[in-house]
């Protein structure tokens, strides 16, 4: 997986390409550990993601938790295959999805 990161100001963009499951989230996770302090709007651009898997929703889950407190996180781009695995697990209906 591939982890483009572009920051504005406080506006954190996120972009991931290939896929999010148990061998990269950990990658994911790192990253938002280390960028996440100074931002207080994040968005995860999916244009390129192809795949996730559980231990990626876990991550997501997690991001959302930590920018629910300082102002929000949204997905965007997300493909049908991924947007199917949100509609299945709920996702769709806890994370601002455009």
């Amino acid at each position: 997986m591939k982890i483009t990161k572009k920051q504005d100001g406080t506006q954190l963009t996120i972009a991931l390409e290939g896929r999010l499951d148990t061998t990269t989230a950990p990658e994911l996770e790192k990253e938002l550990k280390d960028s996440l302090g100074g931002a207080t709007e994040l968005t995860l651009d999916f244009s390129k993601l192809d795949y996730i898997s559980s231990a990626g929703l876990r991550v997501l889950l997690q991001a959302h938790k930590t920018m629910a407190g300082k102002g929000g996180m949204k997905v965007t781009n997300v493909n049908e295959i991924v947007g199917e695995v949100f509609d299945v697990t709920g996702f769709a209906d806890i994370l601002t999805i455009e």
